[in-house]
């Protein structure tokens, strides 16, 4: 089943609707409930597009104005509610992000078709210095995870969850490459060397371009 083409495919979009489901809200105090809430850990949140999501929003009729408040000298704030059209574009959405799995472009997995580019040498180095790094973060997650469960349900922790066990899958997986360019087990390590030591490409590789 594939995902369906969606009027807005802003990500921000669908967490604002998801925080109107809380309540009419000011886009200040939408943003201000996301960040308390961690939502800016998951998603790419751009408070400065803020208000074009809402323009949007309500263009499509998925927000609309459910109030203007005025106190004092202070400039007038639209509070914003999520329409019935809202409502049901949240659960749509959102039930097929979570059911139907799609391709995604991660820049590591970019780097990874490109390694050829680089001395093997160089790309053990620079992995193993990844690998220091992922430890540290996995250990630092870890230990983030088990805090948030002392006070908070699974069910709002589940996306660090997830976050956590991504990140040991990596590490579990540059410690294996790295692994196997240390004791030379790599398949074509060796041709790979010599194109970057001669500057000619390795027969066995034309072979499998083709």
């Amino acid at each position: 089943m594939a995902v369906k083409r969606r009027k807005l495919g802003n990500p921000l979009a669908l967490v604002v609707l998801t925080t109107l489901l809380q309540g009419p809200m000011h886009p200040y105090e939408i943003a201000q409930t996301m960040r308390r809430q961690g939502k800016d850990t998951s998603t790419r949140i751009n408070y400065g597009s803020l208000y074009t999501v809402m323009r949007n929003l309500e263009k499509h009729g998925f927000v609309e104005v459910a109030d203007v408040e005025r106190q004092g000298n202070r400039p007038e704030r639209t509070v914003y509610g999520i329409t019935d059209a809202g409502r049901e574009e949240t659960v749509h959405w959102l039930s097929d992000l979570v059911a139907v799995p799609v391709k995604e472009y991660p820049i590591f997995e970019t780097a990874l078709s490109l390694l050829g580019a680089l001395p093997p040498d160089e790309v053990q180095r620079l992995l193993e210095e990844r690998l220091g790094t992922l430890e540290v973060e996995v250990t630092g997650g870890r230990a983030v995870l088990e805090k948030l469960r002392e006070t908070l349900p699974r069910l709002f922790v589940v996306e660090v969850e997830y976050h956590l066990h991504m990140m040991e899958a990596q590490t579990a997986w540059v410690r294996g490459f790295v692994r196997e360019m240390r004791d030379g087990s790599l398949p074509g390590v060796e041709a790979w060397r010599r194109y970057h030591e001669t500057g000619e490409f390795p027969p066995e590789f034309t072979e499998a371009d083709r």
